[in-house]
């Protein structure tokens, strides 16, 4: 397995341009198959996740092309059974349960796995095709589900958490083709499933409410192809705005959407990190001291969870205490153990991680456990003193593409280091 060697205390200083988003261009992907014309994708980001996915999308029988970010599939030809063992390693396939049902009247998709970072369950994704027609059955570690027809109805997705993105997805892609009016209550509001939402609506849904909690679908009778360009990834924007907050460093950010990610940037300015627009970019820069803060970490358009670990690595710096509450993923503070390795000074009650920041942390080897968590040792590792290798990097390649590169034209002293 691969690691990242890093010498810390380099201020990250220039250029940066984002890439598309991953939890976009997965169920955009899964999307195409609600047609059997050619859909084109851009800006798809180069990801072990987004080359998974379309391995899973050719095992269903649909043929694909992915070339300098550009994704085109057509799924002219296809089956309701994928591989069991492509689908069960990867939990964003789940989205294709919802348009192969709504496409075929029948699909059997094997549990989907993921990183291990608390329960996920998709009970909201079943309950929602099940309100449309579909019935459910789970066996031998596969979803199994079937539709005479796919009718419109109201669905009310909020859940212990709140709402589920992949769920809404799902839901919104099966409704487009069932007949009659749906209505989706409690919708997530990600901007990643209002991008899946334009993507349909250029195949020719009708969909009203887009970016809202309540969304109105009325279903039509078939769908076309068409070309789309996905959303900016708003997780990655946000980690490189914390490493160069965490390095004290000064970077530009090109092609980052600013209003997807406005709760971090509060609560970086509130720590004392300095953003500005500029043009259609975005500065970011650090010359005092950090300064504590407490976020909580809610369904958007609040805290995003997937930048719990990193703001952590970045508080490790910050004079005081601070508080990060978890009110999404009940086990996500993997990463913490790790960051501690360092130096880094934090306890955990309840929900609750309280960080007493300000001193120093030292380079030392760790164990990246999830996407997100690797992300933040990165960022621990790019500010620490010393030596850093961040192990099991194999999760970074699942979200971020080429980041070791684009830290390294920053000026990082960061390496990939091959595994056997």
């Amino acid at each position: 397995m691969d690691s990242f060697l890093i010498k810390g205390g380099i201020p990250l200083q220039g250029e940066v341009t984002i890439s598309g988003s991953k939890n976009a261009a997965l169920p955009l992907m899964a999307a195409a198959l609600l047609t059997a014309d050619t859909c084109t994708l851009r800006r798809v980001p180069d990801l072990s996740d987004t080359r998974f996915m379309l391995r899973i999308l050719e095992s269903l029988g649909a043929e694909t092309r992915f070339e300098n970010g550009t994704v085109t599939i057509r799924a002219a030809s296809l089956r309701g059974f994928g591989d069991y063992d492509l689908i069960r390693k990867m939990r964003g396939s789940i989205c294709i349960l919802g348009p192969l049902l709504a496409r075929l009247k029948e699909a059997t998709v094997s549990l989907p796995g993921g990183c291990i970072i608390g329960t996920r369950p998709i009970d909201l994704h079943l309950k929602g095709l099940a309100a449309l027609g579909g019935r459910i059955e789970i066996e031998g570690g596969y979803v199994k589900a079937k539709a005479k027809k796919l009718e419109g109805n109201t669905i009310f997705l909020g859940g212990r958490a709140g709402p589920t993105v992949l769920g809404t997805a799902n839901i919104l892609m099966a409704a487009a083709l069932a007949e009659g009016v749906t209505v989706i209550e409690s919708a997530a509001c990600e901007p990643e499933v209002t991008d899946v939402a334009h993507f349909l609506i250029g195949m020719g849904a009708k969909i009203q409410g887009l970016g809202s909690p309540t969304l109105t679908i009325t279903g039509v009778r078939e769908l076309h192809g068409t070309d789309h360009e996905v959303i900016p990834d708003r997780i990655e924007a946000c980690t490189f705005l914390c490493a160069a907050a965490a390095t004290k460093g000064d970077v530009l950010v090109h092609g980052a959407k600013p209003e997807h990610f406005g709760a971090v940037s509060d609560k970086l300015q509130e720590a004392g990190v300095q953003l500005k627009r500029e043009g259609a970019s975005l500065r970011v820069s650090r010359s005092g001291r950090l300064k504590p803060t407490d976020i909580t970490t809610l369904p958007y358009a609040g805290f995003p969870t997937d930048v719990q670990a990193q703001f952590i690595a970045l508080l490790c710096q910050a004079h005081g205490t601070s508080v990060v509450t978890e009110r999404i993923f009940e086990s996500r503070f993997m990463h913490v153990a790790e960051l501690m390795r360092m130096g880094a000074e934090i306890a955990i009650e309840g929900p609750s991680a309280i960080i007493k920041g300000g001193r120093p942390l030292s380079g030392a080897p760790v164990m990246a456990s999830d996407l997100r968590a690797s992300a933040a040792l990165v960022i621990a590792g790019l500010a620490a003193e010393g030596e850093t290798m961040v192990n099991r990097i194999y999760h970074l390649d699942r979200g971020y593409e080429r980041m070791e590169s684009k830290l390294q034209a920053l000026g990082a002293n960061i390496q990939r280091v091959e595994g056997e």
